[in-house]
């Protein structure tokens, strides 16, 4: 996605509130790097929009706060999957 980050950052922040998206998956569904994600909903949108700016970090905190869970989960049907396997 290029274009204007002004604009591109609003897009994602939105669309990481709405849908309670990590960073990953909003670089995937906008084809763009993570680390261009984390830049425009931290730093540009900071600048931008100071509420969308709270609403979209508390979104990011809890993210990282349940990241070891989704960790975990990926792991444990990892080894399931390769147990059906044999």
């Amino acid at each position: 996605m290029k274009g204007d980050p002004e604009e591109r950052a609003v897009m994602l922040a939105l669309y990481i509130t709405e849908h309670n998206a990590t960073v990953r998956s909003a670089a995937a569904r906008f084809g763009i790097s993570k680390s261009t994600v984390h830049k425009d909903v931290t730093e540009r949108l900071y600048a931008l929009n100071r509420t969308l700016f709270e609403e979209t970090r508390k979104v990011l905190a809890r993210n990282k706060e349940e990241r070891h869970i989704r960790g975990g989960e990926a792991t444990r049907k990892k080894y399931l999957e390769r147990r059906q396997e044999y």
